[in-house]
């Protein structure tokens, strides 16, 4: 995953709230990315659903970012080719340490096939300083 831009006219702008001031301001820890993984029907969505609602019933702020929901929106406009899943997994990666960064617990649930896409994501993550665990999932269906 490539950090450059094809736009020349872009600046990064940085807030005046650094990641560990805003999580003291919103009394809580700073946030971080789990990102599932796994075949399809494997159990992803059902325990990041989960996670999200436990997570919000103790007080942590939590959002979860699930692959077809994604579809539906953000990424719309992409396939299934290699090259459409390697994009859905950067912009996804993008978005979710966009939320960590804002001092919520993003919750993916992608099915993210390819290791070299999944470590471009938690490098993007850990360039930032914003931790990313990686579960992968295997659960029976019964």
């Amino acid at each position: 995953m490539s950090s450059s831009s094809t736009s020349t006219n872009i600046t990064w702008h940085d807030g005046q709230v650094s990641r560990k001031e805003r999580a003291g301001l919103l009394k809580h820890k700073p946030g971080l990315t789990i990102w599932f993984t796994g075949l399809s029907a494997s159990g992803k969505s059902t325990i990041a659903s989960a996670l999200e609602q436990h997570l919000l019933h103790r007080g942590i702020n939590a959002y979860r970012l699930d692959g077809d929901n994604i579809r539906f929106g953000l990424n719309k406009n992409l396939g299934f080719s290699p090259e459409d899943r390697t994009e859905n997994i950067r912009r996804i990666a993008e978005v979710s340490k966009l939320f960590a960064d804002s001092a919520t617990v993003a919750i993916t649930s992608f099915i993210s096939p390819y290791r070299s896409d999944r470590d471009s994501s938690r490098q993007l993550h850990k360039e930032a300083n914003i931790p990313f665990v990686e579960v992968f999932a295997d659960l029976p269906v019964e």
